[in-house]
């Protein structure tokens, strides 16, 4: 046996990059979806998720002495393809052999318990999903779902592999490249992390996204101080306002309902009542009705008459002084009647009719 038998000859990083290019622009000819890993630089991740998912694998003593084989891998563009989908990641890693080897790795999903524990300590923490992909969420959250064997990264136990090569490791380097390269991979869309985990990532932002919007809605019920009435606008600058507003609406509508009356009937004036006491048959007893009210017009048609009566024309506050009414439902009024053609303004602030 050889001396190069027991001693594979070095290869330069060099020389690895270019049998690693040189084969990738082969596959692409065959398979142009073909998605290499290509770091750019000495960190292999840079965002929160790539290297959170990185540093999860480091941890366990599991993999601690056997993944770091795989960082040149990823380093010297070995991995050709890697495929993230639900539950597996799929690889070809460029080895010795000039054929790249085929890596399959198996993920389960998060435990629902766990979950559900995570969907509660995440209310209201999270604002949007574009903050939970970008890393951006408080510590104690971090803290959460880096938790060993409680957070959203895989423990070993939940992780099986396999590779095409004739390494009898545990781990070989081929499949330390692929769990590297996700990282990588995960760095360029950290949402494929969810769904590697089969978990909906809007589920952790759900809650937190509602409670802001009724915390909204609350806010914009109240009037602040700083809210200037229509009324008020019209006296400091002088300007009329259009467009009624609904709550006047409301109440105009409402005027007119209490306005309407039932015309007595015929016949209907008397009314035969009966009053008995104990062991009396009982009295017929002759009453009269009340005498019908007399029908109210409704704010609208009074605020016009007005208007339309007047021979110089009349005022906001003139109108104000002698129905009583509030200087807004006079002017949603006048506005209406306007649109009408009922009555014009003949100077600023004073109504008569067209």
């Amino acid at each position: 046996m050889s001396y190069w038998e027991y001693y594979p000859r070095y290869v330069s990083v060099a020389e690895k990059k270019a049998k690693a290019t040189k084969k990738l622009n082969q596959l692409k000819k065959k398979n142009p979806g073909i998605n290499p890993i290509m770091i750019a630089g000495s960190s292999i991740a840079r965002t929160w998720w790539g290297k959170s998912w990185n540093l999860n694998l480091e941890r366990y003593a599991d993999y601690s002495n056997r993944i770091g084989r795989g960082r040149n891998y990823v380093r010297h563009g070995a991995v050709l393809d890697l495929q993230i989908n639900s539950g597996k990641v799929e690889s070809m890693v460029q080895g010795s052999r000039s054929k790249p080897y085929s890596v399959r790795i198996k993920i389960k999903a998060v435990n629902k318990k766990i979950w559900q524990e995570i969907k509660a300590a995440c209310g209201g923490k999270l604002d949007s999903l574009q903050g939970l992909l970008a890393g951006k969420f408080p510590k104690a959250l971090g803290d959460i779902f880096m938790a060993q064997g409680k957070g959203l990264f895989p423990s070993p136990k939940e992780i099986e592999f396999s590779c095409s090569c004739p390494d009898w490791a545990y781990m070989c380097k081929h499949v330390a490249a692929t769990l590297y390269g996700t990282g990588a991979r995960l760095d360029e869309d950290p949402g494929l992390f969810f769904k590697l985990r089969k978990v909906k990532m809007k589920d952790l932002v759900t809650g937190a996204v509602k409670d802001s919007a009724r915390k909204l809605l609350k806010k914009a019920k109240r009037k602040t101080g700083r809210v200037i009435a229509d009324s008020d606008l019209a006296d400091v600058f002088g300007i009329d306002m259009e467009g009624p507003v609904d709550s006047n609406k409301r109440k105009a509508k409402g005027a007119k309902k209490t306005s309407r009356t039932k015309k007595p009937s015929k016949g209907a004036a008397k009314k035969i009542r009966t009053r008995s006491t104990a062991g009396k048959p009982g009295k017929k007893i002759m009453t009269r009705k009340a005498a019908p009210a007399k029908k109210v017009e409704p704010p609208f048609d009074t605020v016009v008459g007005m208007v339309r009566r007047s021979r110089k024309g009349v005022t906001v506050a003139q109108i104000k002084e002698k129905t009583g009414f509030d200087d807004k439902q006079i002017r949603n009024f006048i506005n209406k009647a306007r649109r009408e053609s009922r009555i014009k303004s003949r100077n600023r602030g004073v109504y008569v009719k067209s």
